[in-house]
């Protein structure tokens, strides 16, 4: 009888978990992703959460904005993450207008979203607008991230993308609208581009989770996108973008020698092909 134990699978992140690792001060990672191959490498490097961002649009689809991309663009990217994804939290973005007009069809977005992507939450932008909206959804048994500040979403209403919530006013009602997502069951909150200050303010003030982009170092996690962390996408640099690699220029001298590699018949090798 063989005594070799089983490979333990890793522990599941779930939004209890980013929830209890904001009440344990506990720092939450995370990344966006869009297809099965980048999910995998995030999933097994650690990452607790994965975001299917509607930022497919602009990286994956060379879109300005993020409003053409579609609910089946996005179950799609979804389905693709989910495949890979062992321990991470998958969450996926609702795009513009799946969720705008009513409750009814914001719930049909997000119930897709679970069956046919496979998401473990969905993520929406908007405050006190959207909070029946948030809790008709979360009734229904499906977790949901809010989004305050920039909402890119929104890019033709406000025409600019840059920092939100820097007036009194605006700034007043963002904490509102943080507690009314909280309010209305939402499990946690990203802060895009407001002032470190504020963000802070809004940490304090909530008993779930925010995770920041472009919001200071006291939200309770971070999240970049994918291709601007590694450097695939040179024409996009934020002050609070890091990119931690240069993958555009790695990837294009590969791709560069194997043309010259090609092209001197040096590939194939006798090594690389059958007799």
């Amino acid at each position: 009888m063989s005594t070799q134990k089983k490979p333990s699978r890793p522990e599941k992140i779930t939004t209890q978990t980013v929830v209890e690792m904001k009440q344990r001060g506990d720092k939450i990672s995370m990344l966006t992703a869009y297809d099965y191959t980048m999910a995998g490498i995030m999933d097994a490097a650690g990452v607790e959460v994965i975001l299917v961002g509607d930022s497919a649009s602009n990286v994956m689809a060379g879109y300005d904005t993020t409003v053409p991309m579609t609910l089946d663009h996005m179950i799609y990217h979804t389905s693709c993450v989910v495949r890979a994804v062992d321990r991470a939290l998958v969450i996926g973005d609702l795009p513009f207008m799946s969720y705008q007009v009513t409750a009814k069809e914001a719930l049909i977005s997000a119930g897709r979203m679970m069956k046919e992507a496979g998401a473990h939450a969905i993520k929406l932008e908007g405050g006190k607008s959207v909070s029946s909206t948030v809790k008709r959804i979360v009734d229904a048994g499906i977790p949901v991230m809010g989004h305050l500040g920039l909402t890119p979403q929104s890019i033709y209403k406000f025409g600019t993308y840059k920092v939100r919530a820097k007036e009194e006013q605006e700034a007043k009602e963002l904490v509102e609208d943080a507690k009314a997502l909280e309010d209305a069951g939402a499990f946690s909150i990203v802060l895009e581009k407001i002032p470190s200050d504020l963000a802070k303010k809004v940490t304090e003030s909530l008993s779930i989770p925010t995770i920041g982009i472009g919001a200071g170092p006291h939200c309770d996690g971070q999240v970049l996108v994918i291709h601007d962390m590694l450097g695939l996408n040179k024409d996009f640099s934020p002050r609070f973008l890091r990119r931690y690699e240069d993958l555009h220029s790695k990837m294009t001298d590969a791709v560069s020698h194997y043309i010259s590699d090609v092209k001197s018949g040096d590939f194939p090798n006798e090594n690389e092909q059958y007799n």
